[in-house]
């Protein structure tokens, strides 16, 4: 056997469990974040159900496994060879690209990742061998499989529309019925609504999904075909009857149960579908290996593949191992961490927070449409109506300590339960539905029908939405392009420059993913301060207070060191921390809006208005941080002329007393460094009055020296708040 070939198809297999990290690491929002976002059970345990789900799933996914054998390319027309190229170019542009949009923290589609570089590569090859034979290119379509995958993006772009249809319909209803106050309709209907959803669920999983499980036999398929009825039915009163059971005489919160059965079907359905997207292509090179191995003396360049057509069942074996590896990613991954962050805060219904995207015109003018034509429609809606649908939509009041969630109970429901039915019929269909598609678009249906986009964070949540589409269709385009070029230089240079690919791209994955040190917040962590008490706030004010005065001395500081050495370097790392530093003081200070939400004692009322006062003081800060850092990185860059004489000088005794005042910030430092920038001032006007000083020098030096007395006496005030505070008992 060709030690190159056997070489290729290990690296093929290491590719196989890396995109499976990737890949788990971009799509884990797909099936958490409705778990994550209602809050409904430790974020632990919320991975432990998935994970379940993701293992069982893996096994159900057999029958997509032919979308990477024969589902794009035309196998009868290409050889051992040319399937090789293929497959190779696809793994290496697929690890790639995943890893570049989950460093982005942007959901994107596997699914379409994975077909259009098929389309990529398969494309390219088959123009190659037109050109070589001196075919016309009008036979491309022998080599390519239009039919089928215009079928699959034909799926995948509807899928668009039918998620978010479905999401917004199925969830204004259910709000109609159950209202944001749902305790009393909850004690009444709970039982039938659970029933409803648990047995949608098994119906779409198991019944619909059963064929295409690796261990599931005709004879089982055929009883579950022929008593489907009887099994459908007598799941919907066995749980509609416990669960009623359950809520009339335990008060039990059965919508947990749900929403963890919800998680662990989406899971459960994520596998199903998408695990092809991950190791369908080596498993299709491996069967490729295989079935030309069949035939002793057989020339790869000349035997073509046509057994890649015959009927295949993937091995239960690999595909239990994919699954522990989607399993361990759950766990591991700090990447999927964020990726939810992005679903959860998108299609939050917390109102005054801040916004993950900004605005774009596209948004603006759609929010503007939906203003009028909400306007219109109210003209000639009774007004009894319109009052009915509002009093639905009355949001209950929070208790003291209470959080508000990103979305309730109810919402977690659907976003599971619609998303899960619509994946698993596409995967009974053998169609490679993007779950992300699919997920995302019920989420914001969901949220839209909600009322979670109201007119302070609509055109934020549909550029983020445009932006995240955008992102996808970005993903076609550049899938396609990476792989077409990445196939032509296969074929080009052959084997060697293929292994020599594959070992850049696990290079990149490991180096990437598993050598590079991130800090990242906990899921679970909560940016806000439950009820916003005076202890609390006392403690975060004692704790916050002097490591956000030392990090802006320092940033100060180091940037007048990096301005007098004219280090543009050291001053864009300035610049950049500034701006992390303004983005999360200001995220603090948001804090303060979710504060007033609830009620509290005056106390606790007059320990939020020091807590604002003290982090507008700190914002307003670090946002002349920011801009100082940038005037000066700017001007090093431009290679204006340095500072000389006095004004240097004063510069050095500046940055050397704020390191004395950020390791003491005492009344008695505070003060030598006012009195130093009063010599520094005057001594700008000997200098200027000696020599001939630059208004661009003039400003920047006296800038400096405003911005320094501005932040010893705001820093002076800050203090004064906390020691009231603690005063205050």
């Amino acid at each position: 056997m060709d030690p190159f070939l056997l070489t290729a198809l290990g690296l093929l297999g290491l590719l196989a469990v890396l995109d499976l990290f990737v890949g788990v690491s971009n799509d884990a929002v797909n099936f958490l974040n409705s778990a994550v976002g209602s809050r409904t059970a430790p974020f632990r345990i919320v991975l432990t159900v998935a994970a379940a789900g993701v293992l069982l799933g893996a096994t159900f996914s057999s029958g997509m496994m032919e979308v990477a054998r024969s589902g794009v390319l035309m196998p009868e027309k290409f050889t051992f060879n040319d399937v090789m190229v293929v497959f190779c170019a696809v793994m290496v542009a697929d690890v790639l690209l995943l890893n570049l949009f989950n460093a982005l923290g942007l959901p994107t589609s596997t699914t379409v990742s994975i077909i259009f570089e098929l389309l990529g590569a398969t494309a390219t090859l088959a123009f190659w061998k037109i050109w070589q034979a001196g075919e016309p290119l009008a036979d491309i379509g022998a080599y390519v499989n239009s039919g089928k995958a215009l079928s699959m993006i034909m799926a995948i772009l509807v899928s668009v529309a039918v998620a978010f249809v479905a999401g917004l319909v199925v969830q204004f209803l259910l709000r109609l019925v159950f209202s944001f106050r749902y305790e009393k309709a909850y004690r009444y209907l709970g039982g039938l609504f659970g029933g409803i959803a648990m047995t949608s669920l098994f119906y779409f999983l198991i019944m619909k999904g059963a064929k295409g499980a690796s261990f599931m036999t005709p004879e089982r398929l055929a009883f579950l075909k022929d008593n489907s009825d009887l099994i459908l039915w007598s799941c919907f009163i066995g749980f509609t009857v416990v669960f009623q059971a359950l809520i009339t005489f335990f008060n039990t919160n059965v919508l947990r149960y749900v929403i963890l059965a919800g998680t662990f079907s989406l899971a459960f359905a994520f596998a199903g579908n998408d695990l092809v997207n991950f190791v369908g292509v080596p498993l299709a090179a491996l069967d490729s290996w295989h079935i030309f191995s069949a035939a002793p003396g057989a020339d790869p360049a000349v035997f073509t593949m046509e057994g890649l057509r015959e009927p295949f069942a993937a091995s239960t074996g690999w595909l239990v191992a994919s699954g522990l590896v989607m399993v361990v990613t759950l766990y591991c991954s700090k990447k999927a961490h964020r990726v939810i962050r992005t679903s959860v805060n998108l299609s939050s219904s917390t109102r005054g927070g801040r916004e993950q995207f900004g605005s774009s015109l596209p948004a603006r003018v759609l929010v503007r449409a939906s203003l009028n034509a909400n306007t219109l429609i109210r003209q000639f809606l009774p007004e009894s109506v319109l009052e009915g649908i509002g009093s639905r939509y009355k949001k209950k009041t929070l208790q003291p300590g209470e959080r508000e969630l990103p979305f309730d109970e109810i919402r977690a429901c659907v976003n599971l339960v619609v998303a899960a039915a619509l994946i698993a019929s596409a995967t009974s269909l053998k169609l490679p539905l993007s779950t992300t598609y699919v997920t995302f678009m019920v989420a914001m249906g969901s949220s839209l029908a909600d009322g979670a986009w109201d007119r302070e964070s609509a055109v934020y949540r549909i550029s983020g939405v445009l932006t995240v589409i955008s992102g996808w269709f970005m993903t076609a385009l550049s899938a396609a392009t990476l792989c077409a070029v990445v196939t032509l230089l296969f074929q080009t240079f052959g084997m060697g420059l293929m292994i020599a690919g594959m070992v850049v791209a696990l290079v990149v994955i490991i180096k990437t993913n598993f050598l590079t040190k991130e800090k990242e917040k906990s899921i679970e962590e909560d940016e806000g301060i439950a009820g916003g008490d005076v202890e609390t706030i006392r403690t975060l004010l004692k704790e916050a207070i002097p490591v956000e005065r030392a990090r802006t001395i320092e940033l100060l500081a180091d940037s007048i060191d990096a301005f007098l050495v004219a280090d543009a370097q050291k001053l864009t790392d300035c610049r950049d921390a500034a701006v992390d530093l303004l983005e999360e003081v200001s995220v603090a200070r948001g804090n303060y809006y979710r504060m007033a939400l609830y009620q509290g004692t005056k106390a606790d009322r007059d320990a939020r208005n020091f807590y604002y006062r003290s982090y507008s003081a700190m914002k307003d800060l670090a946002h002349g941080l920011r801009d100082q850092v940038s005037v000066t990185e700017n001007y090093v860059k431009n290679s204006h002329s340095a500072m000389t004489g006095l004004m240097a000088e004063n510069l050095k005794q500046i940055s050397a007393e704020l390191n004395r005042l950020k390791a003491d910030f005492t009344t008695e430092r505070a003060q030598a460094l006012l009195t130093l920038l009063d010599k520094a001032q005057s001594d700008y006007l000997v200098q200027s009055n000696a020599e001939s000083v630059s208004l661009r020098k003039s400003e920047l030096y006296l800038g400096k020296i405003l911005y320094t007395r501005e932040l010893v006496t705001r820093y002076q005030m800050v203090s004064f708040l906390e020691a009231r505070l603690n005063f205050q008992a």
